[in-house]
């Protein structure tokens, strides 16, 4: 089975590593929100031309590319991967910000389910104290936004949720194998998807300094970070920490833009943020030592 590049010397990395990769995944991926509004693409162009960059990345970080017969675990990686882009960015424009943001993040009660019945893993009393203090303060984070139109936007982004849960299991599947590749496949495939788009854009020196930062940094040396530490942190636990994403979303927005967060969203932010880092300070194991043979068997 085919391993991702060894960053560590041969070591595995320690549980405070890992946990700064998700954090600084995280706090990469939040950059989009305020980048994408300043960017006047349409929203496929924008996947493109990151997502190629992005496999650029991948590819110079693995410094291969993966001919071999792709695994279960691999294809539905990929599948629910594009999925959940696609959905977030159709509910986008069909329901509020917050909604589609919110309704995405209930994937942990998903992967709850998905992580026990395909990778054993059974989430501890930790996980299920910080997922509902984390729903509180998401919902403090969001409520004066929160509504109850776009009823079809609502149910793609509550679908999405689905698909990231999806995602993160499928990731999770490849401990022992090379999620990063499944990643780099995506970015690719995503890429020629939104060709015919991005090519028909204008570019100027803003959009093209965007979209670099966009895909090399926001999504391309991100997933890198996740690709790693996804390896060695359980499921639940890694989308919990996650969460910090949508709530460092809108500090780059005042940084940017100046515009400020109410103070219910910061009462919010705050529950956030001290669930996410009372969990990783818990310390607890680094998963379940079961593999997932018939998810890794090629397909």
């Amino acid at each position: 089975m085919t391993n991702d590049t060894n960053t560590h010397n041969g070591k595995t990395p320690t549980r405070s590593t890992v946990v700064l990769y998700l954090i600084l995944s995280a706090v990469l991926w939040s950059t989009s929100g305020v980048l994408v509004k300043i960017l006047d693409w349409h929203p496929l162009s924008i996947w493109a031309g990151r997502s190629t960059l992005a496999f650029g990345v991948f590819f110079i970080y693995l410094r291969r590319f993966p001919w071999k017969r792709p695994s279960w675990a691999k294809i539905i990686g990929i599948i629910c991967f594009l999925s959940t882009q696609l959905l977030f960015i159709t509910s986008n424009r069909m329901t509020t910000a917050a909604n589609n943001i919110f309704l995405q993040y209930t994937a942990p009660i998903y992967i709850v389910l998905l992580a026990y019945w395909f990778l054993r893993e059974r989430p501890e009393r930790a996980d299920w104290i910080t997922m509902g203090v984390i729903f509180v303060g998401l919902f403090f984070f969001f409520g004066d936004e929160l509504s109850f139109d776009g009823t079809v936007g609502n149910l793609l982004a509550l679908l999405s949720g689905v698909t990231l849960a999806g995602m993160t299991v499928a990731m999770r599947a490849q401990k022992d194998g090379s999620p990063a590749e499944t990643i780099m496949l995506s970015h690719l495939i995503a890429g020629i998807i939104g060709m015919p788009s991005l090519v028909r854009e204008t570019f100027t020196p803003q959009s093209l300094g965007i979209i670099v930062f966009l895909g090399i940094f926001q999504i391309g040396l991100a997933f890198v970070f996740y690709s790693i530490a996804i390896k060695h942190v359980p499921a639940m636990e890694s989308t919990l920490i996650l969460t910090l994403e949508p709530i460092l979303n809108p500090i780059w927005v005042f940084l940017i833009l100046g515009e400020s967060p109410g103070p219910h969203a910061l009462v919010g932010g705050i529950i956030v943020v001290g669930a996410v880092t009372a969990r990783a300070l818990a310390g607890t194991g680094i998963g379940s030592k079961h593999n997932v043979p018939t998810l890794e068997q090629p397909a």
